[in-house]
């Protein structure tokens, strides 16, 4: 694989959209595509680590591999600290 044009990726990016907009009432807090040398992605921000795993199923996984020709990897972490530039906050989780 390798990094699309921009017009390409915001194209499909933006085509895709609609299903992560959807997934908002299932605890989708985020999602920022990602293209680069070495494929696209994504990074997800979910509300849990629950919500997240009801949506990246085996049957994400197979359609995800027929749609783009490779397995997806799936990380989870945990996110406890959160510095944000635009309103100026750090923000610690349950704090």
């Amino acid at each position: 694989m390798s990094r699309r044009p921009r017009d390409a990726a915001v194209e499909a990016a933006t085509k895709s959209a609609p299903t992560y907009t959807a997934l908002g009432a299932k605890g989708l807090l985020r999602k920022y595509y990602l293209n680069g040398e070495a494929g696209g992605g994504g990074v997800y921000l979910w509300a849990s680590e629950a919500a997240a795993r009801a949506w990246y199923t085996p049957e994400w996984e197979a359609r995800m591999e027929a749609a783009f020709g490779a397995r997806p990897v799936v990380t989870y972490y945990d996110n406890h600290v959160v510095v944000d530039n635009e309103t100026g906050q750090v923000r610690v989780e349950n704090a």
